[in-house]
């Protein structure tokens, strides 16, 4: 039988949103303290697995999802060097910043 997007190994998962979220958390925290390089790629590990978790308990493919936020920030990138005319790498991160609340406000802008 096909599993939807929500459903963990063997029904291994949270009853609701706010577990993963917590353990969301709780992962982000400790890729903040760790100590060294290993222990920092093993909690990157963990915090991109809860944050999946995070996303399958709402009912998305994580796989659609960032394929989707990767369109979004290439889209929104190429409009940010539009912008700036061929000056985007010698701008401060303001301006490249400024750039990117621009675009974003066009596009708010253009939905409907």
């Amino acid at each position: 039988m096909p599993r939807n997007s929500r459903s963990g190994p063997r029904g291994f998962d949270w009853p609701d949103t706010a577990g993963p979220v917590a353990k969301l958390a709780e992962e982000a925290a400790e890729l903040e303290a760790a100590r060294n390089e290993a222990e920092r790629l093993e909690e990157a590990g963990d915090l991109l697995f809860a944050a999946v978790n995070v996303i399958r308990s709402h009912g998305i493919a994580p796989e659609d999802a960032l394929r989707a936020a990767n369109a979004k920030f290439e889209r929104r990138f190429r409009a940010m060097e539009a912008m700036a005319g061929g000056t985007f790498a010698g701008l401060a991160l303001d301006g490249q910043e400024a750039l990117w609340q621009a675009v974003k406000a066009s596009e708010a802008v253009e939905a409907p």
